[in-house]
């Protein structure tokens, strides 16, 4: 691990006159880190009131149809069994604009794996006993679940992610035929699933009227706000708990069904309910990363500069909510682009609902771009890091704003230095070792910075310990530290002065740990309260009263504006395989990642997350895929033993390094996000490093063996 200046930086933002006890930056260890390795750190499903029932789903056998009966009488025989809630019986909801919640409400069945029931009794195995003892009759209909390039259903949403759909610039059609250098290729993606360590689980208990949930979220705000909608109370009637979160990936970003559930069989049946979903059926009810069919054409002069873009991304969502993978969002700032054509088109299959996982939108997104501009190099015979840097556009070329920060070249220098990038024999199919070819890569990386308003309280004892109360979460990255590093640098204090509670609704509220903007909001609000606190307790005189001073601020209107800047964390991945000639194994030797992220708050944790995102990548190029069934329209690779996930032994070498880098348009801290941006390019960098390897270039993820074994053989 290591860290530079980048070329050309702008003046250092300092967040307070003197450097601190323990300045931002520092490698600090976790706070909640021994608490996690010992077992005494507490999850959803670690709290077990009094008398608490526990509960299990029964989800559709069918791909599309209607319930026409539910036998429950078997299921309520059972011993210890308390209730069998279906569509006849279970609470009504209120409305919401989230149609994944409206659980146990009609007869419909949209997707198989629905929940069409729920069973509620005195121990998960008589749940369990009880729910697979519920007969369900449906009425069938035709279902349609495969995503195709030409499918009839096909539309442009007017809106992806705050953008249009479809954009056009320049004459795209023109220039792409007066191009002397052309690449026309399609890249595919199976589906993926998020899989975090700790399953979906919540815990819920009401309390003359007031509902208290243990939940597993990456946002305790969010969820309280929608159970306050679903069930008709105030936010101040429901306090929901999310202290300790085992990864969630995207797939805890918004509230799931186990939370709605919990709470209804718990209203239902008077007593505290804890649910936990089965891990096979995780798939189909906490959303997926959407298959992708990706179409890019390049058109390029003979100096390799790019003259014309296209980038058009095919996806599927469900038939009951629109969720759009914004494949193509980051074509429209990469590269230098003067004609281009971005276009999302969705169809909406019989199928469950897609949804957030790591880097939605960049990181298949990136992975089609990137890999089309290797593509063009070799058609140009031009190094991939220099047609790169030949594309690096002053302004975003989508809204010409300039960048706030933008060193995609120094990443690229930097870390073709330390990988030993040059010098390379661009041929490929040359370098072998025995039965094994080998190959080297490059690809970009970037994700957007955002923030969102967040309230944050800072409090001073006269003891001289401060007190920081904020709604954050912390999913396994250290939000307790870095916040705690920040109100210490705030307030020119040592940090193990300062103690932070996050992790419950009843806190001031917060944006949810979601699209890398968490420590970004949440460090702002924290450093804007510190900052009043301070103010305040150097105008006070004598010594401080018993109850201490407190402060409350918001970043509402800091972030009520879009910033005249184009914002987003830039960063190079490097990637060197091996693919077995015999067998058609890909390992990969060796990963080396430069990004470029705004201040590097904690070094110790951000090492972690860009490591941790890389090696996901990994995961992403080589063995994570699933499918859909043409027959059930449910997933393929529904559990751990056929969805393949890397562990130990794929990860034989990962470096991530990084930039100093100074942005004054950010935030008071000048940090981006960086749980994402390590997943983008990694998968390109992979792929381009397996062509340079074996000459043969395969275009569908995840390049598993018997692709490359078929790719080696023709």
């Amino acid at each position: 691990m290591s860290h530079d200046p980048p070329e050309h930086a702008p003046a250092p933002n300092l967040l307070a006159p003197g450097p601190p006890p323990h300045p931002l930056g520092a490698p600090l260890a976790r706070r909640e880190g021994r608490e996690k390795v010992a077992g005494t750190a507490r999850y959803a499903a670690d709290h077990t009131p009094p008398g608490c029932a526990y509960a299990w789903p029964v989800p559709a056998t069918v791909a599309r149809g209607r319930i026409t009966a539910v036998d429950t009488r078997e299921a309520l025989a059972q011993p210890g069994v308390l209730a069998v809630l279906t569509h006849e019986n279970a609470p009504r909801l209120g409305a919401t604009d989230d149609a994944t919640l409206a659980l146990l409400q009609d007869d419909r069945v949209p997707h198989r794996g629905w929940y069409v029931a729920l069973a509620v009794a005195d121990t998960p195995e008589a749940a369990r006993a009880a729910a697979d003892a519920v007969h369900v009759e449906y009425a069938t209909d035709r279902h349609d679940v495969l995503l195709t390039a030409d499918h009839p259903g096909l539309y442009v949403p007017k809106e992806v992610f705050g953008g249009p759909g479809a954009r056009e610039r320049g004459d795209f059609d023109a220039a792409f035929a007066a191009a002397p250098t052309t690449v026309d290729v399609t890249y595919t993606m199976t589906p993926q699933h998020n899989h975090p360590m700790e399953p979906h689980a919540a815990t819920a208990q009401w309390t003359d009227g007031h509902l208290t949930v243990h939940d597993s979220s990456q946002g305790a705000t969010k969820v309280c706000e929608e159970l306050a909608g679903l069930f008709t109370l105030g936010t101040d009637e429901i306090t929901v708990l999310s202290e300790h979160v085992g990864g969630g990936f995207g797939s805890k970003g918004t509230p799931r069904p186990q939370v709605v559930l919990a709470a209804m069989a718990a209203r239902y049946t008077g007593r505290p309910v804890k649910l936990a979903l089965p891990r096979r059926q995780l798939a189909t009810v906490v959303g997926h990363r959407t298959p992708t069919l990706q179409r890019v054409r390049l058109g390029a002069g003979p100096d390799g500069v790019l003259t014309a873009l296209a980038h058009e991304s095919v996806s599927h969502t469900s038939t009951i909510a629109e969720f759009v993978e914004q494949a193509a969002m980051p074509a429209r700032m990469m590269y230098t682009s003067p004609n281009s054509r971005t276009v999302h088109r969705v169809a909406p299959l019989d199928v469950p609902t897609p949804s957030w996982m790591r880097a939605p939108g960049e990181a298949p997104g990136m992975y089609a771009l990137e890999s089309a501009m290797d593509e063009l190099a070799v058609a140009l015979g031009l190094d991939p890091v220099e047609l790169r840097v030949r594309n690096d556009p002053a302004t975003e070329p989508d809204s010409d704003r300039p960048f706030s920060s933008r060193h995609l070249i120094a990443c690229l220098h930097r870390g073709a230095e330390r990988f030993g990038w040059l010098p390379r024999d661009p041929r490929p199919g040359v370098r072998r070792h025995g039965d094994l070819l080998l190959g080297t890569g490059v690809a970009a990386a970037t994700y957007p910075a955002f923030a969102s308003a967040s309230t944050a309280q800072a409090h001073a004892d006269p003891d001289g310990g401060y007190r920081i109360r904020i709604n954050a979460t912390d999913i396994g990255t250290g939000a307790r530290t870095v916040l705690a590093q920040i109100a210490a640098a705030a307030l020119g204090a040592p940090e193990d002065r300062v103690h932070v509670d996050i992790g419950s609704s009843d806190l001031p509220p917060a944006v949810l740990a979601g699209g890398s903007s968490g420590t970004a909001s949440w460090g702002w609000a924290v450093h804007k309260a510190c900052t009043a606190l301070l103010t305040r307790l150097r105008a006070h005189d004598g010594p401080l009263p018993a109850e201490g001073l407190t402060v409350t601020e918001d970043t509402r209107e800091e972030t009520a504006e879009p910033s005249p800047y184009a914002q987003h964390a830039f960063g190079a991945v490097f990637a060197e395989v091996q693919a077995d000639t015999r067998t058609g194994e890909v390992r990969v030797r060796r990963l080396v990642g430069q990004y470029a992220a705004g201040r590097i708050l904690n070094s110790r944790t951000a090492r972690s997350q860009f490591i941790g995102g890389m090696t996901m990548g990994l995961g992403m190029a080589l063995m994570e895929g699933s499918a859909v069934d043409p027959e059930f329209g449910d997933f393929t690779a529904c559990d751990l033993a056929a969805y393949h996930l890397p562990c130990c032994a794929d990860v034989l070498d990962v470096e991530a390094h990084w930039l100093d880098e100074d942005d004054p348009h950010l935030n008071p801290m000048g940090s981006k996000g960086i749980g994402e941006i390590g997943i983008v390019g990694t998968a390109a960098a992979i792929g381009n490093a397996l062509w340079h390897a074996t000459g043969a270039r395969l275009r569908d993820l995840p390049l598993t063996p018997d692709k490359v074994l078929t790719a080696l053989l023709t």
